[in-house]
């Protein structure tokens, strides 16, 4: 199994991106936990909704400023933020993701990732 590099505690960087989520009331919170995933590239995904691309820049800042509260962590890598249509946050062990919602159903990671345990947040 290749070694992750290391970065803040998976599970408190998760904590962090779920509460920035809820302060800019994202919708359909998941946390996939793919530590038991062989081959997975990190050790959570967290996916979220939004419905337009004000909200999706609102929850993207919003996760950034929760995570490095909780963590003084930034992420390594970020995309979308340009298209707002799926924007990524790349924290190396927890990956976040901010779908606009047409766009989350689309491309439907929950099913990609079918053999992570799957945890609905409350929004």
């Amino acid at each position: 199994m290749a070694k992750k590099k290391k970065g803040p505690d998976s599970q408190k960087l998760t904590k962090a991106i779920v509460k920035g989520m809820q302060e800019k009331k994202a919708s359909e919170i998941v946390v996939l936990d793919l530590r038991e995933v062989k081959n997975a590239v990190a050790d959570f995904f967290v996916i979220c909704s939004g419905n337009s691309d004000k909200q999706l820049e609102a929850i993207s800042d919003s996760v950034d400023e929760e995570v490095f509260k909780a963590t003084k962590e930034k992420p390594w890598h970020a995309e979308g933020k340009s298209n707002k249509e799926w924007m990524i946050l790349d924290y190396i062990n927890v990956v976040t993701h901010i779908f606009r919602k047409d766009r989350r159903h689309f491309y439907a990671l929950e099913k990609l990732w079918g053999d992570a345990v799957i945890t609905e947040m409350e929004d």
